[in-house]
C-alpha cells in the first residue's frame, strides 16, 4: 500500500506514473450508482455499510483510478450528533434550525466514534476489498460546515455567514473551533478504521478575502490538520476559487494542496511554496469536449506539473453529474500512458 503511486506522489516521492483519482468519482455520473441507490435517500445511503462499500468500489472497477474515496457527505458528522438536517435532491444540505446565536452553538455536541459506527464498519469492508488501492477518507472543513449551518443551506453570497464572522468574531471563532473538533474526530474514525489518506473539503472558502481567511478560518483548519498529524497519513486540502488563498491554504498544514482549474499548476506551486505536493487540476467542463480536446487539455496540466516533486492528477472540482463515464476511463488511461516510465 505505501508503495502505491498515489501515496508516493502525496509524499513527493518518485512514481511509476502520475496517479489519478476524481473528486465525486463515486456516485452520480455512474449508471450503476443510480441503480443501487434507487429509492434510498442520500443520508440513508451514507449510513448503510454494504451500500457505501459498493458505491465506493464502483469507480475503481470501472475507471482503474489509483485511489478510492470514501462515499459519504460532508454533513454526515453533523447529522450524527443530532443536527436536524436533510439533503434535498437538486438543492443540497438543508438545516431546519440555522445556528446564529450563542444558544444555538450549544446544540453542537462532540462527535463520538459510536455515533458513526457505520463508517468504521464500511471502511473495514472496503479495505478488505481494495487490496493495494488506497482509500481516501474525507470531511468538510470548518468554514464550509459553518456556512451550511449558519445559512441553513447552500448560499451564493454567504450573507449570514459573513455577517456572523464580521459581527460577532468571538462566537464565530467558537463555532469554527467546535466544528474543528467534530471534523477531527470524524477523520480520526476513518483513519483508525483503515483510510490511507484524508482530504478536507473547503468548498465555499473561495468566497473569502485572504485577510479574512487568515484571521477567521485558518486557525480552525490548522487545528484539524494538527489533530491527525500523528497518524502519518497524507493530508489533502481542497477548496474552490482559492487562487488568492493558495499560500494560506498551504500554511494550514496539509501535505497536498488541491488546486482548481483557474490557476496553472506551475503558478500554483509558486504561490503555495515549497514542501507541498499538488493535486489537480483539469477543468471538469473539458470532459464534455471531444477526446482530442480533452487529451490536449490534460497534456497542458501534465506539462505544468512536470517539475513538481509530487503531483496527483485530478479535476479542478467534482465530476459533473451528467458526465459520460467513458470519458473518465479514457482520461485515466491517457494520464497513465503519458506518464509511465
Amino acid at each position: 500500500m505505501k508503495d502505491s503511486a498515489f501515496l508516493r506522489a502525496c509524499r513527493r516521492e518518485p512514481v511509476p506514473h502520475t496517479p489519478v483519482w476524481f473528486m465525486r468519482q463515486a456516485g452520480r455520473s455512474l449508471p450503476e450508482y443510480h441503480k443501487v441507490r434507487q429509492g434510498i435517500p442520500m443520508l440513508e445511503s451514507c449510513m448503510r455499510p454494504e451500500l457505501v462499500t459498493e458505491i465506493t468500489l464502483q469507480p475503481v472497477r470501472r475507471h482503474g483510478v489509483d485511489a478510492a474515496i470514501y462515499f459519504s457527505d460532508i454533513v454526515v458528522p453533523l447529522k450524527a450528533i443530532g443536527v436536524d438536517l436533510d439533503i434535498k435532491p437538486g438543492v443540497g444540505p438543508v438545516v431546519a434550525q440555522p445556528i446564529r446565536t450563542r444558544a444555538d452553538l450549544e446544540r453542537l455536541r462532540a462527535l463520538e466514534p459510536d455515533d458513526v459506527a457505520y463508517v468504521t464498519e464500511a471502511i473495514g469492508m472496503l479495505t478488505a476489498e481494495l487490496g493495494g488501492t488506497p482509500l481516501i477518507g474525507f470531511a468538510g472543513a470548518p468554514f464550509t460546515l459553518a456556512s451550511y449551518l449558519v445559512e441553513g443551506g447552500p448560499s451564493r453570497n454567504h450573507e449570514h455567514t459573513k455577517a456572523l464572522m464580521y459581527g460577532d468574531p468571538q462566537l464565530w471563532a467558537d463555532l469554527l473551533d467546535r466544528l474543528a473538533d467534530i471534523t477531527s474526530a470524524f477523520l480520526k474514525v476513518q483513519i483508525e478504521a483503515g483510510a490511507s489518506a484524508v482530504q478536507l473539503f473547503d468548498s465555499w472558502v473561495g468566497a473569502l478575502a485572504p485577510a479574512d481567511y487568515r484571521r477567521s478560518v485558518l486557525p480552525a483548519s490548522a487545528k484539524v490538520f494538527e489533530a491527525v498529524a500523528g497518524y502519518g497519513v497524507p493530508r489533502i486540502h481542497f477548496g474552490v476559487g482559492t487562487g488568492e488563498l493558495l499560500r494560506l491554504i498551504g500554511e494550514a498544514g496539509a501535505d497536498v494542496v488541491g488546486v482548481d482549474w483557474r490557476v496553472p499548476l506551475d503558478e500554483a506551486a509558486r504561490r503555495v511554496g515549497p514542501g507541498k505536493a499538488l493535486q489537480g487540476n483539469l477543468d471538469p467542463a473539458v470532459l464534455f469536449a471531444p477526446r482530442e480536446a480533452m487529451e490536449g487539455k490534460a497534456r497542458e496540466v501534465l506539462d505544468a506539473a512536470r517539475e513538481l516533486p509530487g503531483h496527483v492528477f485530478n479535476l479542478g472540482h467534482g465530476v459533473p453529474p451528467n458526465t459520460d463515464p467513458d470519458a473518465l476511463t479514457r482520461l485515466v488511461e491517457y494520464v497513465h500512458t503519458q506518464t509511465a516510465g
